[in-house]
């Protein structure tokens, strides 16, 4: 059996480093897939246990150039790394002002350059101690015959410092110092920025690691004990008291409360729970003290696989970035010949080698893909965790990527667009009041816990109808059920308890209400005569009208795929002003009906909650489960709504379509700021530390304009 594992990289600078990475894993025997992330430093492995353990992984890293720690090692904390840059940066911009304000104030005609041997005195720290990541990492990159970033910037800033020493030797007064420290500096502030912006990326899942409660108050033989919350076992009672996090999954057994679940399921308003009511690990307890009973620890808890679900998206590889990576492989060598096309071409022609060698600087310089590297993870990053804290679990790049695109979303019918629950549509009775038939019903129905039970008695209940105790009572399997109440007998159930014919008026308001997609049941006594007739129908989610209006606003076309009866399917669609219905359909005329739209060439998305639905979530484009329904719908699809909320569907296409456009714009500044900076640099008209600014500036751009994701807001909050 394959096994998968994620490993922590250190040393990336930049999308070339990506590629080595995964091209020194991918030549492995026994490895079947690698998924580098330049934003998570992480690496997504399959591999064949039986060929390759986790220390040949990390051996693998490492002989590409980078450090390598599998999961279970001790993590770098991020605060103590950008703590060095941000002191390395003062100490560099410290070093590096006296060479480059003299720089400033002798365009204005005040020389105050500081003697050629000062110069390199300062530059030398800057190049060699500060600078000395660079030609750690350009060294690892020579060695596994490749290229990345921290190679072109210490090529660019060895070429000025030692061009700057040859001119000293040769007592030449103007030196290129100030362009290899200032270049340095700059870099390193970039490296800065965008380490402190790709942290920030992260947020949504530091914001759910710190839910989980370190310690649970355990209740045993009568006694609270305070235990880790590592020792915590199932079937264990714990005591949450308001104001306290819910430590575990599991039910309540005593006390009833409002839990707030806002950041696992973007439940905006606290939930009220009772006894037998689930509750979740890391929600908070509002204002009763409840006694839980554990039924899920560690990984299995629902907050464990929600930590689990947006880490794997958020280091999972979009489609677009595999391009991104071709094109960054082939990136540093081009720009390497750029670079020595230039110093020959401008030597040439003009005899001036100090300048030609200043513009090769500037281009290997300016050349940095780091940004590239970075367009396309910073924004996943953002826009799966937007969505996760909105209640919107995304598996998968490809799902956040792919639903952008859709153009028809299909819907089945019940438990997705409608409650799931039948509530009691119209009461017609030959008796002589109604209140008296709904007691008759409700104290048949008192002990039962049937859908159709608990409807009557919610309409009862709503009614003030009082229900009285019943005699003889029986369960009448498949047809309903009879009893006898205050000396009288009654059946009460389905059309297959009717032995008589029912009268022309009450045959016709059953069909009708049969044709709504409604159920129909009813009243009989002791002589089979027909008292009155119910009918249930599926209430509409409240949000189901808007949820529709908003994907026809969006331009996506909608249906129902239901294996109901038409009428009901058609009442539905009716209400709703859906496009087209599919009714009494099997869950394999589902999946084929998404086929026969998907050869049409439509993008489907299927949104459900059944196992029924199974098929036609893993059919479609992008599958969008209910968590509310079974693990089998949840498993197949690429979604998974946190809520039994259909506003979260036009809200998975809003995100994704956000996400997709930061995409495309990091990936115009990324490209832009290389089209228009190289051609420039190679003909001499930008500086060297202009070029610098200009490469530090590309990524921080990049992950900042990522950054503007978090700006999104889900329906329910607009």
């Amino acid at each position: 059996m394959n096994a998968k594992i994620s490993l922590n990289i250190y040393g990336m600078s930049c999308a070339s480093c990506v590629g080595r990475v995964e091209k020194a894993l991918q030549k492995t025997p026994g490895l079947l897939s690698a998924s580098v992330n330049l934003a998570t430093e992480k690496a997504s492995i399959e591999y064949d246990p039986a060929v390759l353990t986790p220390g040949d992984l990390v051996s693998v890293v490492e002989k590409s150039g980078y450090e390598a720690a599998l999961p279970s090692a001790e993590i770098r904390n991020k605060n103590d790394e950008l703590l060095e840059l941000k002191y390395l940066g003062y100490f560099s911009t410290l070093l590096s002002l006296p060479l480059i304000v003299p720089m400033i104030f002798s365009v204005f005609g005040v020389h105050m350059m500081l003697p050629g041997l000062a110069q390199m005195i300062i530059a030398t720290p800057v190049q060699f101690y500060i600078g000395k990541r660079f030609y750690v990492s350009a060294w690892s990159a020579i060695r596994a015959r490749a290229g990345n970033m921290d190679l072109l910037v210490a090529l660019g800033t060895s070429a000025a410092y030692f061009l700057s020493l040859y001119l000293l030797i040769k007592d030449q007064p103007h030196l290129y110092v100030e362009s290899s420290a200032v270049i340095i500096t700059l870099v390193l502030w970039g490296k800065y920025l965008e380490a402190k912006a790709k942290f920030q990326t992260t947020e949504a899942i530091r914001q759910l690691q710190v839910l989980q409660p370190e310690t649970a108050r355990v209740l045993k033989d009568g006694m609270e004990k305070e235990i880790s919350l590592k020792k915590l076992r199932r079937k264990d009672h714990v005591i949450i008291r308001p104001g306290e996090r819910v430590s575990a999954d599991g039910l309540i057994r005593q006390g009833e409360t409002q839990i707030d679940e806002s950041l696992l399921t973007g439940e905006s308003l606290p939930v009220h729970k009772n006894i037998g009511d689930k509750v979740v690990g890391g929600s908070m307890n509002v204002d009763g003290m409840i006694t839980v009973e554990v039924t899920a620890i560690g990984t299995e808890s629902m907050l464990s696989k929600i930590i689990r679900l947006v880490e794997n998206a958020q280091a999972e590889k979009a489609p677009v970035q595999r391009l991104v990576d071709r094109i960054s492989e082939i990136f540093v060598p081009v720009v390497l010949v750029v670079a020595l096309i230039t110093v020959m071409a401008t030597g040439l022609l003009t005899g001036e080698w100090e300048t030609a060698i200043i513009n090769a600087v500037s281009v290997l310089v300016i050349a940095c893909p780091c940004a590239l590297g970075l367009a396309t993870p910073t924004s996943i990053m953002v826009g799966t965790g937007a969505a996760a804290k909105a209640g919107i679990l995304i598996k998968d790049a490809a799902a956040l990527e792919v639903a952008h695109s859709v153009t028809t979303v299909a819907f089945d019918k019940t438990g997705t667009l409608t409650a799931g629950k039948p509530v009691v549509s119209q009461i017609h009775t030959l008796m002589n009041s109604e209140e008296e038939f709904l007691s008759i019903i409700t104290s048949l129905q008192r002990g039962s816990e049937h859908p159709l039970a608990l409807a009557i008695r919610n309409t009862a209940l709503h009614k003030k109808i009082i229900s009285s105790e019943v005699t003889a009572f029986k369960t009448l399997a498949g047809k309903g059920v009879e009893g006898i109440l205050n000396g009288k007998k009654y059946s009460f159930g389905s059309s297959k308890l009717i032995i008589g014919a029912l009268s022309e008026d009450m045959q016709k308001l059953s069909l009708e209400r049969e044709a709504l997609g409604e159920t129909t049941s009813f009243l009989f006594d002791a002589g089979s005569q027909v008292l009155g007739l119910v009918s249930f129908s599926d209430a509409l989610k409240p949000s189901a009208l808007e949820t529709i209006r908003q994907l026809h606003k969006l331009g996506i076309k909608t249906l129902i795929l239901s294996g109901d009866n038409e009428g009901s399917v058609n009442r539905v669609a009716r209400e709703l002003g859906i496009n087209s219905t599919y009714a009494g359909i099997s869950p394999i005329e589902k999946k084929d009906i998404i086929r026969s739209l998907q050869k049409q060439g439509e993008v489907v998305a299927m949104a459900g909650d059944g196992i029924n639905d199974a098929p036609a979530l893993a059919t479609a484009d992008v599958g969008m489960a209910m968590s509310s329904g079974t693990d089998v719908a949840m498993n197949v699809s690429g979604v998974t709504l946190m809520r039994s909320e259909p506003l979260l569907i036009p809200d998975t296409i809003s995100i994704s379509r956000r996400t997709f456009s930061k995409i495309k714009q990091n990936l115009f500044w990324a490209f832009i700021y290389n089209v228009i900076g190289i051609p420039l640099a190679a003909m001499g008209y930008l500086s060297p530390v202009v070029a610098g600014l200009a490469m530090a500036m590309s990524s921080v751009s990049v992950v900042t304009n990522s950054l503007l994701l978090k700006r999104w807001k889900p329906s329910v909050e607009k």
